[in-house]
């Protein structure tokens, strides 16, 4: 066997070892890849990783493969990421760990030289990483607003609530699949390899990327606005027709192709350039061991934080037998008919619907989804998760003033019927409504050994019942939303 080969052969069961032991996570990340339209993109780029691998494979070939210490930090490293996803229920996390992990085992395997010539494949592998749904919502609001802009520029009446839009020819709302993050995230891949291929400046390679992403943004909320303007004309159903076969198959090729013919006369990358300059890449290589002793350490770094990851998801604490929310000073309990609300709790160990009534005629609705420990698919904050069901017939419309610092929110169900929402998420006994700071709780409870139950706590009210107003006084009579969590806790 050739050294070549004993290096390839390495590289391929570390990875096959890693693969293996985080399982899940690479599950998880291939069918977010097959089932989100968000991400499909990353089918193609494995390919395309696999082609700017082979442009410089016969460029490296002269070169010499080592086993590597300094990767064993950058695995190490990699698993520190990832017990922060684990501990922290960010799968974000634990995915770009495990692709870092991938990266740290070619060095390892095939050391500096040759991570040095292959830098950019592996850099550009992590975009492969699910990430930027969080831009949903700003990216819809952006839409929204620049749609409505244009509509009454063009003589066309238009009223906007949150993001959904009202005009002559029906009611439209700028939904998720609306708001181009798609296509945003889509764009940011292709960009950043037509940026590798076409230019040697790196000032020039930025400014094309961020350009390209300004364009999808901007081109975006255009189509927003002329699917409003051709409902105007031509009706409401022929517009929805027209929306999904002009922007499903041929608005983000003509997105490209502009911004490609628009960039042309400032490629500075001749089409013969080689792949890689490999000319500084002589000499001996720095920090090399032996296959004996580096390998054993790599293969047993993912061991150790895969068994880590074990013991911090196995802890639990049981929450009390019912969860008490009492009517405070001035408000009753009560039956209430309308427009049916319940959030969604996947996975909890209890859950608590009640509505109280105040002499002002204003009504709530307390909602608890409790859990004895968070995991994978139970977890307070997660996409889908609080206030808006994704599979109900309410949908977010805009961010409101925060309640007794709860995230508040307005939703919209076909009527249309509006209900304000404040969301309070209690992790580690910290009360909070950010669900970057709850997840920052989650990580400390976990790895220091802090409580690990978690209540999500939302006080909603339909806008004709009193609304944000309502949520606001039930909340100050209660005593603030860390009386009610320690009440529903009995921590008090």
């Amino acid at each position: 066997m050739t050294r070549w080969q004993r290096h390839l052969a390495a590289l391929a069961l570390l990875s096959a070892a890693i693969v293996a032991l985080f399982w899940r996570d690479a599950a998880d990340m291939a069918g977010i890849w097959w089932n989100s339209s968000t991400f499909t993109h990353c089918l193609l780029m494995l390919p395309m990783i696999g082609w700017l691998v082979s442009q410089r494979s016969q460029l490296l070939r002269p070169l010499t493969p080592a086993y590597w210490w300094p990767a064993l930090v950058w695995m190490a490293g990699a698993g520190c990421v990832w017990i922060v996803g684990e501990a922290a229920g960010v799968a974000l996390f634990r995915q770009l760990g495990l692709v870092l992990m991938l990266q740290g085992a070619v060095g390892v395997a095939l050391g500096e030289k040759l991570v040095r010539g292959l830098l950019f494949p592996l850099a550009y592998a992590l975009l492969l990483v699910p990430f930027g749904e969080e831009l949903v919502p700003l990216l819809q609001t952006f839409t929204a607003h620049i749609s409505v802009a244009l509509l009454r520029l063009s003589g066309f009446a238009a009223e906007m609530q949150g993001v959904f839009i009202t005009t002559r020819a029906g009611f439209f709302e700028v939904a998720e699949e609306c708001s181009g993050v798609n296509f945003l995230i889509a764009m940011l891949a292709y960009a950043v390899f037509a940026a590798h291929l076409c230019f040697k400046s790196w000032a020039r390679r930025i400014v094309f990327v961020v350009a390209a992403l300004a364009a999808t943004v901007l081109a975006n909320a255009l189509r927003a606005y002329g699917t409003m303007l051709a409902a105007d004309i031509w009706g409401i159903e022929a517009a929805g027709g027209i929306d999904h076969i002009f922007y499903g198959w041929i608005f983000f090729g003509l997105v490209i192709l502009i911004v490609m013919l628009v960039a042309r006369r400032w490629f500075d990358r001749p089409a013969n350039d080689v792949a890689v300059d490999v000319s500084g890449l002589n000499g001996p290589s720095r920090f090399a061991g032996a296959g004996r002793a580096v390998l054993p350490v790599a293969m047993l770094l993912p061991l150790l934080f895969a068994g880590w990851g074990l013991l911090v998801a196995g802890r639990s604490a049981p929450l009390p037998p019912t969860m008490a929310v009492e009517a405070p000073p001035g408000w009753r309990d009560v039956r209430v008919d309308g427009t049916p609300w319940t959030p969604r709790f996947d996975g909890a160990d209890q859950r608590l619907l009640r509505h109280f009534a105040n002499e002002r005629g204003q009504v709530v609705t307390v909602a608890i989804g409790g859990y004895e420990r968070q995991a994978e698919g139970r977890e307070v904050v997660a996409f889908g998760q609080g206030a808006v069901d994704p599979d109900s017939r309410w949908a977010w419309s805009a961010a409101l003033p925060a309640v007794d610092g709860g995230k508040t929110e307005r939703l919209l169900h076909p009527g249309p019927v509006l209900r304000d929402a404040a969301t309070w998420y209690v992790v580690g006994g910290a009360v909070t409504g950010s669900a970057r700071t709850a997840k920052l709780a989650e990580l400390q409870a976990r790895l220091t050994g802090g409580d690990p139950r978690a209540l999500s706590l939302i006080v909603s009210s339909e806008e004709q019942r009193g609304g944000r107003d309502a949520i606001s006084a039930f909340v100050s009579a209660s005593g603030g939303a860390r009386a009610m969590a320690d009440r529903a806790l009995k921590t008090r």
